[in-house]
């Protein structure tokens, strides 16, 4: 038994000394250089220097010793972070939404080898000539200004999908399901207005506190850092700007959809429920009935929000 104990102590340390003589190595770790933003404004000509009004940039980016590309876009004078996204192929079709003529920032990181990194900058001026449709406008505003909120009573009233799906196949709402624990969810309302010079606002009402998660899970102010879903008396309101803008999602209309979105102006507002991002694409809209997707607070996840007119 003992030469056995022997023999197995003698393979093991062979086994350990020959795995520490292993060695491995990445080569050059120089970080990309030579980082190029191409960018193409369609339509852009000595008479249209910010484009056809399409919104719509070809972005191309290229650098030496570079394995793959992260990019993300925002507004010079927008607030929040740049959500970087992967970049296939160095290559994408951008469209730029902000109605009129906008600066945007453009930036990208570029990753080399052992995960070195370089990332450029690039300012451009964009114009978009995007106008809704004259019925979801009179739908959502009545002309001049109209209350809504969260529909209790249908099923569906709030659901969960993936992003890259578009239907809530993830869970749904029963009637009435948050009453118990939320109902700041069902008390707020939203009251979307059409201004005298053409511009749009959005008034957030919440007597009883907003419906939201907490922390970096949104952007409404006074809401504390950390703590479970449910209804913050922190929040009781706000008022801000919203556009209408085409849907960046590209949901088909055939889902259905109106490839119309409402982008909110800055994080005083709200649409049902406390999240990260500012565009909620209406699906559908008529006189009694609003059914909207937004990106949840999680990445990867959509929510879905069906409202009515408040009594």
């Amino acid at each position: 038994m003992k030469n056995i104990k022997y023999i197995i102590g003698f393979f093991l340390l062979a086994l350990f000394v020959g795995c520490g003589e292993e060695s491995y190595q990445f080569g050059d770790l120089s970080a990309p250089s030579n980082m190029v933003i191409n960018t193409e404004i369609v339509g852009q000509s000595d008479a249209t220097p910010n484009g056809d009004g399409s919104g719509e940039v070809i972005i191309a980016v290229t650098a030496d010793n570079a394995i793959t590309y992260h990019i993300g876009y925002n507004k010079l004078d927008d607030y929040g972070d740049v959500n970087l996204a992967v970049l296939k192929g160095g290559t994408v079709n951008k469209k730029f939404t902000d109605p009129g003529t906008n600066t945007y920032r453009i930036t990208v990181v570029a990753y080399g080898k052992g995960g070195v990194s370089s990332n450029l900058t690039k300012d451009i001026m964009v114009r978009s000539d995007f106008v809704p449709a004259a019925s979801i406008v009179t739908n959502l505003t009545n002309g001049s200004s109209k209350a809504w909120i969260v529909d209790k009573s249908v099923t569906g009233h709030l659901g969960v999908g993936p992003w890259e799906n578009f239907a809530p196949i993830w869970w749904t709402a029963g009637v009435d399901e948050k009453l118990a624990c939320c109902g700041c969810f069902y008390s707020t309302k939203f009251t979307f207005t059409k201004n005298a010079n053409g511009t749009f606002s959005l008034n957030v009402n919440a007597p009883d506190g907003v419906f939201t998660k907490t922390g970096a899970l949104t952007n409404l102010p006074g809401i504390p850092a950390s703590g479970d879903e449910g209804c913050y008396s922190e929040y009781t309101g706000g008022t801000s700007g919203f556009n209408f803008v085409p849907a960046s999602t590209g949901i088909p209309a055939s889902q259905p959809s109106t490839q119309t979105s409402i982008k909110l102006a800055d994080r005083n507002t709200v649409i049902g429920y406390g999240a990260t991002l500012d565009e909620y694409e209406i699906l559908e809209i008529t006189e009694n009935y609003m059914y909207l997707r937004v990106q949840g607070t999680e990445t990867g996840n959509s929510w879905y929000l069906k409202l009515k007119p408040a009594p």
